[in-house]
């Protein structure tokens, strides 16, 4: 399937259909759901890093289970904006997630995602590193996903 960019996948959506915000990690797949009014996104959890056709199983049966038709997944940019290898690989990924999964995709910058979402379990949720570590990769999935839906809008 082709990249789509924010703007066309959420035109192609059906009524009622949700989006699924993924950030990749190279360890652990963070899952985040959207609403179906596509305004809120939520973490819904998080996934061990396998081979791309057992993660695009499970990621096709969360879809299927929820609702969802699209995939919105996070692009690790450089600091300053640029392309570099992680973006690339995460592109890649994506695209060949789209494929197994059957569902359209678009990118979305994630720059900063973790970050913030450590920074806010640590100030707010005063969570131990323990439960932070557990917790961190389906809410960055949130996180990226609010941010593309609030700048699709």
């Amino acid at each position: 399937m082709p990249l789509f960019n924010l703007t066309e996948l959420r035109a192609a959506l059906g009524r009622n259909d949700r989006l699924i915000g993924i950030d990749p990690g190279s360890k652990t797949i963070g899952i985040a759901l959207s609403d179906v009014l596509l305004t809120l996104a939520s973490p819904y959890g998080s996934l061990k890093r396998g081979k791309l056709k057992a993660n695009a199983a499970e990621i096709a049966a969360i879809a299927r289970k929820e609702g969802a038709a699209g995939l919105v997944v996070g692009l690790p940019l450089s600091m300053d904006g640029s392309f570099g290898p992680a973006a690339q690989a995460a592109r890649d990924w994506a695209l060949a997630l789209s494929e197994a999964c059957g569902l359209p995709v678009a990118l979305w910058d994630e720059r900063m995602s973790s970050a913030a979402v450590n920074r806010f379990l640590v100030n707010e949720a005063d969570l131990s590193r323990k439960k932070r570590a557990d917790a961190v990769d389906r809410m960055a999935a949130a996180w990226m996903l609010q941010a593309a839906l609030d700048a699709s809008r």
